[in-house]
């Protein structure tokens, strides 16, 4: 296995956030909540500190000190290593430049929903399209606000394209609402 497939979601987010500078876990858990980069990743701190062990271990980072607080347990503060940051650049250009099918359930739902009444699928498809226009406003509200906090768009591709890909689905799903609607997509039990 080459190292940049070792690099789970979790591990690039992470190794991402010590190419901004030297954190502990716990730290970094803070701010992927702040950034709300738990829309791209599945973030738990435990799962987090597991993630900086096995990085560790691969040499992608490296403790650079420790720390304690009153009585808070010790913090370990680590920093990427040029291996971490050559894994990091290597996974990223992986993500971007290599489609791959991630097996999401929707579109597994949406093929088999020919076993539920017209009318079930036409108010779960309105009930889904109307929790991605409300996702997509949230999405226009964060941009609204990095514009006007002059965040450079570079730090904030992930959420112009995930708006656009809500956007695209709510419109692909209303047209398909209409279709059932009308008739042009038929619920009968004819087979063709």
């Amino acid at each position: 296995m080459s190292e940049p497939r070792t690099l789970t979601p979790l591990a690039v987010a992470a190794l991402a956030l010590l190419a901004e500078g030297p954190s502990h876990p716990y730290e970094m858990y803070q701010t992927l909540m702040q950034r709300s980069e738990d829309r791209l990743v599945k973030v738990r701190p435990g799962s987090l500190y597991h993630t900086v062990d096995r990085m560790e271990a691969h040499g992608f980072v490296r403790a650079t000190g420790t720390e304690r607080e009153g009585n808070r347990p010790e913090r370990t503060t680590y920093e990427i290593t040029d291996a971490g940051t050559r894994a990091l650049g290597e996974r990223i250009t992986e993500i971007i430049g290599t489609p791959t099918n991630e097996y999401p359930e929707f579109p597994l739902g949406l093929g088999e929903a020919h076993n539920l009444p017209i009318e079930t699928v036409i108010a779960l498809l309105r009930k889904r399209v109307a929790l991605i226009r409300a996702d997509t406003g949230v999405l226009d509200g964060a941009i609204a606000d990095l514009t006007q906090r002059g965040v450079p768009a570079k730090y904030w591709l992930d959420v112009r394209y995930q708006r656009a890909i809500t956007a695209t689905e709510a419109d692909v799903l209303e047209t398909l609402i209409a279709d059932l609607q009308s008739g042009t997509v038929s619920w009968s039990e004819e087979k063709h």
